[in-house]
């Protein structure tokens, strides 16, 4: 009889896995025999006492299990070796998909299939801490793997994940065993997070998605380490972004230590009502059960679903690359993301010395730097004459994956480096690069590798006849890449197009138009390879010229670049300016040298010659030039244009002159607001990049500590406690420290927890503290998701507290009409940190304890905006079916 796939068998139920066979193993009263005294090796009992383990698979088909698992989840042989049976791993691996075959063969009908997963556990050791290596690793779960296709498995289960790297491993292995075994099946991935949020290593959900999409997994859930309760925030995440079908197998809740045994509370009826809530509502259509959770559940659980309809999900994933701990998207809003380019050996002086001394730490250091500058991303690059490239590529590598927050773009022409890197990144990291110049077989090799190890791929516009210098020409070649890479199992948004950047500073005429060409092989590549990115090297294009006049040229290019489709630059995010802050004849002439275009104003018509000249003379469009052309404004616009320019030199004389005319809560409320709404409109419109931005933000940081001593507090006891962070994913804090500033001087408590806030967090907090309310900031687009999330959890946990919700993403309309609905106690819209003041006090004074009552202050001042638009609710629609391994 034909067996279905676990999607075929998800298209028409919800799929019902067993139970914790550990648990049910403690029950049958084995003995250190039956373990040939290798106490605690279950693996061991499929050899010893089958019928033991087949009685468990049994006890859970017949409680409703559509799907069992085989006892094989310490099978690896790494783990196996800690019982001198390494040399057994196949062997125990078939022997146990045996016994569950036979089992499952036993209760399925052609109505009623049962299936078999073979159960990889992560072992162990973890590779990104250094525990074991990849290649060691892998190669261990080809051997696991070939055993359960052996002995019949009909999907291979990596559940309990806890690192990225040996989740890598295992797909890595899974694949090469299905390739061994001549036979294919789906494969399946089940993380484990922690009571801390976080897989064991620090990822987030969201980067341990992004890691695992680019490879062919059929199901991807949670298990494990927690109740259903805490996995509730992370499984949104799941259903939210991936399109394939989502699992959850709980513990039986939080596991209680009663007389120095793990005792699990959660009963058989409220872990099922649990997963039935998450496959209604969430749109889960895998459930099963792990630690602690008996054939009861199961049959609990069986019944709870048995005619459920998963709730339709439409999953909107962002490709993105990852480092170990977060997703980074490759578009940002508004673009580029920045790739930083200081890590490289042929480009950064500072770099190459420190490479040369081996001053591996300070290398780290300059990673972090490049973070808090800004860039998205990091160019890693130790290519230098006399230097062991793959060691010192590893030594870096090795560090950077867990020290650097930021995904690592791998910078090399040697596969072998490559490979050796890519080995070592537990995130999703991104190849630099692949071209035709040695023709299409070392191409495929690379691109291979992109595909073996899920990292997205820099193709650079080069062939045989070398780099493609017009618009027409990088068209080709990219058409010609792009065609090369779908053959080899890539996909379009796993490429990244460089259509090549030429300097426009030699003089040379061969150049004149070299900006102009590259402009329009970007908007071509996007307009004839949809689903691709882009990416330039920008600092390229003023080679040659002296540093301030480079970061006119750049700054201009960069600014075209993105208007032409560019996504990514890899560029030193301090040395790029808002191009509103250029003189404005030094942006004209950058302009026409970028469009290849001369003009009378120029000496001789060439923009190049008033460059040369101009930076020559002394001309710098820097801070010196923003201050002068400040000293004679009126004290309030210097502060909004030192906010704006990001210039806190002076800082404290302008408050000290301004504290003299107005009180402080004026200034910060009309000069330094001004000056940040100025710079939102200016990031909104392309014209200032992330790291101009977060100088903004620090400028803007500086003058509120240094008002803050001046403003009336509020005396006497408190007058209540806010709790208050910034959502999940988040790391905007100005205007939610504002409102910590406010509250404060008036009286209440706040708890401020921070940025990138998970929602257990904050409810803890609120618990911790007595909260009379919480307040949710965000200024990113998502972030009104989060809150949104964050919400529902929230009623799930049966919380009431007030929520005061602002941020620049959200708007009245939104909060009033979708979110304070769906809560089950007030959502309140904060337009501002005075607004949040008003709003508690009415909380304190019992005024908005009714759900339904318009909670804004109605005075003239807190008006909604009258133009803002919701963000509207994400819409839904059913999951796309996974499709299985090839």
């Amino acid at each position: 009889m034909a067996r279905p796939t676990l999607t075929q068998l998800a298209r028409d139920r919800v799929v019902c896995f067993d139970g914790a066979m550990g648990t049910s193993l403690q029950r049958r009263g084995l003995t250190a025999d039956d373990f040939e005294g290798r106490e605690g090796c279950n693996e061991v009992l499929v050899r010893t006492r089958p019928q033991v383990v087949a009685e468990v698979h049994a006890s859970f088909l017949e409680a409703g299990a559509q799907v069992v698992e085989t006892d094989s989840f310490g099978g690896l042989p790494s783990v196996l070796a800690e019982y001198g049976l390494e040399g057994e791993a196949y062997d125990l691996a078939r022997r146990a998909a045996e016994v569950a075959r036979e089992a499952a063969d036993g209760f399925a009908t052609a109505a009623e299939p049962r299936l078999v997963a073979g159960s990889m556990g992560g072992g162990t050791k973890l590779p990104t801490l250094g525990h074991i290596g990849f290649r060691e690793l892998a190669a261990g779960y080809t051997t696991l793997a070939r055993g359960l296709l052996a002995g019949g498995a009909d999907l291979l289960l990596v559940e309990t994940a806890q690192d990225p790297l040996a989740v890598k491993a295992a797909l890595t292995g899974a694949a090469e065993a299905m390739r061994r075994e001549g036979r294919e099946v789906e494969i399946a991935v089940s993380f484990t997070v922690e009571t801390t949020g976080t897989l064991l290593v620090g990822s987030e959900i969201g980067a341990a998605w992004a890691i695992v999409e680019p490879f062919p997994v059929a199901m991807v859930g949670m298990n494990c380490a927690t109740g259903p309760a805490e996995m509730s925030p992370h499984l949104r995440t799941l259903c939210a972004e991936a399109d394939r079908l989502v699992s959850c197998f709980p513990n039986a809740g939080l596991p209680e230590n009663v007389d120095g045994e793990a005792v699990y509370p959660l009963g058989p009826e409220a872990l099922a009502t649990a997963l039935a809530h998450f496959v209604a509502d969430l749109g889960v259509q895998v459930v099963g059960g792990c630690c602690g959770t008996t054939p009861d559940h199961i049959r609990a659980i069986a019944a709870a679903v048995a005619g459920l309809t998963p709730a339709p999900r439409t999953p909107a994933y962002a490709p993105a690359a990852a480092s170990l701990y977060t997703a980074q998207p490759l578009a940002t809003e508004p673009p580029p993301a920045l790739v930083g380019e200081r890590l490289n050996a042929n480009g950064s002086r500072a770099f190459r010395e420190l490479l040369q001394g081996e001053r591996w730490e300070e290398m780290v250091a300059l990673a972090r730097e490049q973070a808090r500058s800004g860039a998205h991303l990091l160019d890693v690059c130790v290519a230098y004459v006399g230097r062991d490239e793959r060691r010192d590529m590893g030594e870096l590598v090795r560090r950077l994956n867990t020290a650097a927050t930021l995904p690592l773009v791998l910078d090399s022409t040697d596969e072998g480096v490559l490979e050796e890197a890519l080995a070592l990144c537990s995130g999703r990291p991104v190849i630099n690069s692949v071209n035709l110049e040695e023709g299409e077989a070392r191409a495929r090799r690379i691109m291979g590798l992109a595909r073996r190890f899920g990292a997205a791929l820099v193709c650079l516009t080069i062939d045989e006849a070398g780099m493609a210098k017009e618009a027409e020409r990088k068209l080709a070649v990219a058409e010609r890449l792009h065609a090369l890479a779908l053959e080899e199992g890539l996909r379009p948004q796993d490429l990244i197009f460089d259509p090549l950047t030429f300097t426009l500073a030699s003089g040379d005429p061969e150049f004149r138009g070299a900006g102009r060409e590259t402009l329009e092989g970007l908007r071509r590549i996007k307009e004839r390879l949809p689903g691709v990115y882009t990416l330039l090297g920008v600092s390229n294009c003023s080679f040659g010229l002296v540093p301030a006049a480079r970061q006119v040229v750049n700054s201009v290019f960069l600014h075209e670049a993105v208007a032409a489709g560019l996504d990514l630059a890899i560029v030193h995010a301090g040395k790029i300016l808002p191009v509103a802050r250029i003189p404005e004849a030094a942006r004209a002439a950058a302009l026409d040298l970028v469009h290849g275009r001369s003009d009378p104003r120029w000496p001789e018509g060439d923009p190049l010659r008033y460059l040369l000249e101009a930076f020559e003379a002394g001309q710098r469009p820097d801070a010196a030039a923003q201050q002068q052309a400040r000293a004679h404004l009126p004290v309030g616009e210097r502060l909004t244009r030192r906010i704006v320019d990001g210039d806190g030199v002076g800082l404290e004389a302008d408050l000290e002159e301004a504290l003299r005319h107005h009180p402080p809560l004026e200034i910060i409320n009309t000069f330094l607001l001004d000056g940040m709404k100025e710079v939102g409109r200016l990031f909104g419109a392309g014209e200032m990049q992330l790291p101009f931005v977060l100088a903004s933000a620090e400028v803007m940081k500086q003058a509120v500590r240094y008002l803050e001593p001046h403003m009336e507090r509020a005396e006497g006891a408190h007058r209540g406690t806010l709790v208050l962070a910034t959502v999940r994913g988040d790391v905007h804090d100005i205007g939610k420290n504002l409102v910590d500033i406010i509250l404060t001087n008036n009286g209440y408590r706040v708890i401020n927890l921070g940025i990138k806030q998970p929602v257990e967090r904050i409810l803890e907090a609120a618990a911790e503290h007595g909260a009379d309310a919480i307040g949710l900031s965000g200024l990113l687009v998502k972030s009104t998701q989060v809150m949104k999330e964050d919400l529902e959890v929230m009623n799930e946990r049966g919380i009431r507290l007030p929520v005061l919700l602002g941020g620049a993403a959200l708007t009245r309309r939104f909060v009033e009409e979708v979110l304070d609905p769906l809560y089950g106690g007030r959502a309140l819209y904060g337009r501002d940190a005075f607004e949040g003041l008003r709003l508690m006090d009415r909380i304190v004074a019992g005024e908005l304890e009714a759900a339904g009552e318009p909670g804004a202050d109605p005075s003239p001042e807190a008006a909604p905006e009258a133009e803002a638009e919701a963000p509207a609710p994400p819409p839904r629609r059913t999951v796309r079916p996974a499709p299985a391994i090839a």
